[in-house]
């Protein structure tokens, strides 16, 4: 964590002109604090953590080279448990009592969702968050700053590119929430698009789901392809299940996978999955904002960036150029202003633009798929 440090004054005279300020109303925000609540523990913790890495890769080599307008970030991190109702509960406490100048690369389509009236009620911007929900987009939230696709854009190429390849044989297993009805809208629109129906559709709970019978099912309509929409864990755990039933079926899932962690969890069926990208490939200098990334990581020692640091690593950019238009003083309403007139800032080879009308930031979108040595092949 990187903290802002106050130096104590402890003459009398000093005293008073604090108290004097404090009685006329001195910014009530902590200079550049900014709250990340997310889901550390459960079932999407090994994404969030790798989002939370690249964020502070970012933040720790701007602040080491003097912060923005002299002032370092603060980034406050809190476990939501991947719960909504945890999420607003502690984003409130973020805002209210850690005076935060925004929320910042939160986890999950329905806990941003719920974050929605908070955000205008305590008039305090979203900036990142790791969800690519529709909802989020359209229509467009005044408070909330993507910095990536749509779930549904994914969804929609990847069908289109199996289709494209001759696989006309695709199942879609979908969470039971609002990130599976979203990214399964797109799914739809990619079969529409390639001419094709779903050989099965079904759904499964949240929260720690059973796939033998799904496994058994998905296996029974000799499926050549599986769009899996869920979290890395239990993405993860449907794979497993399918693979014991003898199923070689083709798996695809989406970006909210596309970690190392995710890697890890899948073990011995890593290789052959299909993951959708929204950030050019971590390991491809041609992008000067890879580049970037990957330099600052050799700085502090790191053996390189993943996808999901480098989502978390672009959300951070973003946020900090907001933070330098903003101004000396920032509050969460200037911030959210200066963010409102961002217009084709070069984030390094991809232009992220915000107006009032358009706040989805970005709009890549790729395809990726795990190598024998466990890496994310373009």
């Amino acid at each position: 964590m990187t903290h802002h440090h106050r130096t104590l004054f402890f003459k009398p005279w000093a005293t008073l002109w604090l108290a004097g300020l404090l009685a006329f109303g001195a910014p009530a925000w902590a200079q550049l604090r900014i709250g990340m609540p997310s889901g550390f523990t459960g079932s999407v913790a090994a994404g969030v953590k790798e989002n939370h890495e690249g964020a502070r890769l970012y933040f720790d080599t701007i602040n080491a080279r003097g912060g923005v307008h002299g002032q370092k970030i603060e980034l406050i991190t809190v476990d939501d448990k991947f719960d909504p109702k945890v999420t607003v509960e502690v984003s409130r406490a973020l805002i209210t009592q850690q005076r935060v100048l925004a929320l910042f690369l939160n986890r999950g389509t329905p806990h941003s969702q719920a974050l929605l009236p908070l955000l205008a009620e305590l008039k305090v911007p979203l900036v990142g968050p790791s969800t690519g929900a529709m909802v989020l987009h359209e229509p467009v939230n005044p408070w909330v700053f993507n910095v990536r696709a749509t779930y549904q854009r994914e969804a929609a190429k990847a069908i289109e590119h199996l289709g494209s390849t001759g696989i006309t044989r695709i199942a879609v297993l979908e969470t039971d929430d609002s990130f599976g009805a979203d990214s399964a809208a797109g799914a739809l629109k990619g079969f529409a698009k390639a001419n094709l129906k779903p050989v099965l559709h079904e759904k499964f709970p949240r929260d720690k789901p059973d796939f033998t019978e799904l496994a058994k099912q998905l296996h029974g309509s000799n499926s050549q392809a599986v769009m899996v929409i869920g979290s890395a864990g239990n993405t993860a755990n449907a794979v497993k299940a399918i693979r014991a039933t003898g199923s070689r079926t083709q798996v695809v899932t989406l970006s909210n996978n596309a970690s190392d962690g995710f890697i890890k969890l899948l073990g011995e069926h890593a290789r052959g999955v299909i993951v959708t990208q929204v950030f050019p490939n971590e390991r491809s200098v041609a992008y000067p904002l890879i580049k970037e990334a990957q330099e600052f990581a050799k700085a502090k020692g790191m053996p390189g960036v993943s996808p999901a640091m480098m989502e978390g690593y672009a959300a951070a950019k973003v946020l900090t150029e907001g933070l330098r238009r903003a101004g000396p003083n920032p509050t969460p309403v200037t911030l959210r202003d200066a963010l409102d007139n961002l217009r084709n800032y070069d984030l390094g080879g991809l232009t992220v633009q915000y107006s009032p009308s358009n706040h989805t930031g970005l709009d890549f979108a790729d395809l990726s798929i795990v190598d024998a040595n466990g890496k994310f092949r373009r």
